[in-house]
């Protein structure tokens, strides 16, 4: 009795066996005569066979194979049999039915929860359980394992060679089975870090005394630990092509300005460069202006100033090896402020930031304004001063400028071999050396009194500032002011300041005028730029950077009770 075949599966059928009998036809003329495969090869463009090639080649480097002993082998080959890779492959089940390999990094590893939570899992638990795993398919028992046999929290599906590699190389442990093409990620990242300390830049007398690490994870639960708000977004990625480095940006969904964190999620993708070691790569290639000696990305150690920008709409960039926070955009304004500010009473913190914008102008113009007077306008001294100063570079051999950038540069060599000295003896090096020179040197008749005066000046000035990065655009512009004064007097200053303010004015921050809120002149900002007002005036967040969430709450102003 022959079966009955639906229609559409008997067509399916027969025409299966006529492609079948026509392969084996081509495979019999084909032996008939060798020559014309040969030919046939021949007539082929080569562009496309090399092409067909490569792709052959990186489908088998790439994608995970079921065989476990060739993928085992894969990864001994190409991390070159390196002694911290640690590769052991055993048997699981009853009978050992399952053969399965593991693979992590020795020293990035949780050596523990690799042997209390996985190998203990799969090799013991499942052989003394009553699974019998013999009746399942390689498939099925990769799910059995992923899904319910593994006590691990973190865990993810890979299904290449890259993926694998970064996970292991990461900390992750990898676990292959043979006869499935995947491999399971699993969570065991463990490695000594410098802890949680006190930040060694923009310290503050009162305020949180945390500081970032150079572990991404710790850094961002600092943040998490301050703002308990699911609209906190976390968005990582990997960024360079060797270094594979953790890359995650931060913000507030629904304050933070969406074409903000489009703009800045597409400067990260455009990105494609084989290392990242620290956010200084970073701050270079998202930047908006290359050629500025002003900042317009701001950095910081601190958590809460990372904190207090995520409230205010801005976005943080964390980069895992460094304890240097990116936060965009970053403002002119922004780097006179210290979170401090915002911990002391508003008067206090108006009269702090005065008096930063007063340093801001001596570390910047003093020495200029020095030679300017000596050399070109003597006239508009006192007579009593101009004779002074005249009497103290009696025996001085050189002109103004020449003294003046001779101590500048000194200082500057002082002040860098304190920063590179040992911590023990670089911080007396500094001040004692300072001390010791400029004694010497006014001694020696090589410049005057006054001249030391005026650098002290300078570079207790430059230190007021609370982010070094604007502290030292300061430092470089200063030596063009005192080549400006030296050739055209006060002259040279005002064209100089007249172009500092006009490349100030160009500059933009991820699109915002980077001299904002001054100008443009934003009224509702300038309750918190030179001045402070009481936290209880502070309910807008700025009007330039946020735009969708601008209410940060209604209080009034406290009253005495009645």
């Amino acid at each position: 009795m022959k079966s009955r075949v639906p229609i559409p599966l008997r067509k399916l059928i027969e025409k299966k066996q006529s492609v079948k009998n026509k392969k084996q036809q081509e495979d019999l003329n084909q032996s008939k005569n060798p020559n014309s495969n040969k030919t046939k090869n021949q007539n082929q463009n080569p562009v496309q066979a090399e092409n067909r090639s490569k792709e052959s080649k990186n489908h088998e480097t790439k994608l995970i194979s079921s065989d476990l002993q060739y993928n085992l082998d894969h990864i001994k080959k190409t991390l070159g049999n390196s002694s911290d890779i640690v590769i052991r492959d055993f048997q699981a089940g009853k009978n050992g039915e399952i053969k399965l390999g593991i693979v992590y990094t020795d020293g990035l590893t949780d050596s523990v929860s690799v042997q209390d939570f996985i190998l203990d899992t799969l090799m013991i638990e499942i052989r003394n359980s009553d699974l019998d795993v013999a009746v399942f398919n390689p498939s099925d028992c990769f799910e059995m394992i992923k899904s319910h046999t593994l006590p691990i929290g973190g865990m993810g599906e890979i299904t290449d060679f890259p993926k694998l590699f970064t996970h292991v190389l990461s900390g992750d442990t990898l676990l292959l089975m043979d006869g499935s093409p995947k491999g399971i990620a699993l969570g065991s990242r463990e490695w000594v870090d410098r802890g949680v300390q006190e930040p060694s830049s923009q310290t503050v007398v009162r305020g949180p005394k945390d500081g970032f690490t150079e572990t991404l994870r710790t850094n961002t639960a600092l943040i998490r630990r301050r703002i308990k708000d699911p609209n906190l977004w976390l968005e990582t990625k990997q960024i360079g092509e060797k270094t594979q480095t953790d890359v995650s940006i931060m913000y507030l969904k629904g304050v933070a300005n969406d074409k903000t964190v489009s703009e800045l999620q597409s400067r990260l993708n455009r990105i494609k460069i084989d290392a990242i070691l620290e956010s200084g790569y970073i701050e270079e290639l998202i930047q908006d202006e290359v050629y500025t000696p002003f900042p317009t990305v701001y950095n910081t150690e601190r958590p809460d100033a990372v904190a207090a920008a995520l409230l205010e709409g801005r976005i943080a960039i964390f980069v895992d090896g460094t304890p240097f926070v990116l936060i965009v955009p970053a403002l002119m304004v922004h780097f006179f402020q210290s979170s401090e500010d915002y911990y002391q009473r508003a008067d206090i913190a108006t009269l702090i930031r005065i008096l930063r914008y007063l340093s801001f102008f001596l570390a910047l113009l003093t020495p200029s304004l020095y030679v300017a007077v000596s050399t070109f306008h003597q006239e508009m001294l006192p007579t009593p001063l101009l004779i002074s100063l005249a009497s103290q570079r009696e025996g001085v051999p050189f002109p103004a400028f020449v003294e003046a950038m001779m101590m500048e540069v000194v200082f500057e060599i002082l002040r860098e071999a304190g920063v590179r000295m040992p911590r023990a003896i670089g911080s007396s090096i500094s001040i004692v050396g300072a001390l010791v020179i400029g004694q010497a040197a006014v001694e020696a008749g090589f410049v005057s009194a006054t001249m030391v005066i005026i650098v002290s000046l300078t570079a207790i000035c430059s230190f007021v500032f609370p982010a070094n990065s604007m502290a030292m655009a300061f430092r470089m512009l200063r030596f063009l002011f005192m080549i400006l004064a030296a050739t055209f007097g006060l002259y040279g200053i005002i064209l100089g300041l007249i172009v500092m303010v006009l490349h100030l004015n160009s500059l933009r921050s991820f699109g915002l005028p980077y001299l904002a809120p001054n100008a443009p002149f934003i009224l509702q900002d300038q309750k918190d730029n030179i001045i402070r007002l009481p936290h209880w005036s502070l309910l807008k967040r700025p009007r330039l950077i946020n735009k969708n969430d601008t209410d940060r709450g209604d209080v009034s102003a406290p009253k005495p009770p009645e």
